[in-house]
């Protein structure tokens, strides 16, 4: 099993409990009031919802990937940390066993957010590759989810503040 480790950075000039609260800790609501076109639902089918709990994303009609299962490994509102595994779904395209996330949202100077990334690609063999292409459409999707998420908070102030 080989393992590809990816870090990335994304600001915004948001404060980090506003967007810890509507992307973490109320996704199962919001994304799919905000994404209804790449999400159909996001619902906790194991668990309380803290670690150790499963959640089953479904994607709307007409997407690659059908449903994905995440387990969360820690979910922390005070440091505004959240890791989650993917194990199981069409966006381990038949090459991967796992991927783990690491998502930390930090003070910026100014009161907005550095949200800090990490992600590890578990492969099922050492000859398995990730392509530049299956990474940067991960990214590109991440960061859109953020950024239509940005906006509604932006739109919206009274919203989780």
């Amino acid at each position: 099993m080989g393992v590809f480790t990816f870090t990335d950075e994304y600001t915004s000039p948001l404060p980090p409990a506003r967007i810890f609260k509507a992307l973490i800790l109320d996704s199962e609501n919001l994304i799919p009031k905000l994404m209804p076109q790449a999400v159909k639902s996001i619902q906790i089918v194991q668990g309380d919802g803290g670690a150790g709990s499963i959640r089953q994303i479904n994607f709307a009609e007409g997407n690659i990937a059908h449903s994905t299962y995440n387990r969360i490994d820690e979910i922390n509102a005070e440091t505004y940390t959240y890791k989650y595994t993917l194990i199981e779904g069409d966006a381990l395209m038949g090459k991967l066993e796992k991927i783990a996330y690491e998502v930390q949202f930090v003070p910026s100077p100014g009161g907005g957010t550095i949200s800090k990334m990490t992600s590890k690609y578990y492969t099922l063999s050492d000859d398995v590759v990730i392509g530049e292409e299956e990474l940067k459409d991960g990214k590109e999707k991440a960061i859109g989810m953020y950024k239509v998420v940005e906006d509604y908070l932006i739109k919206n102030p009274d919203a989780y503040a």
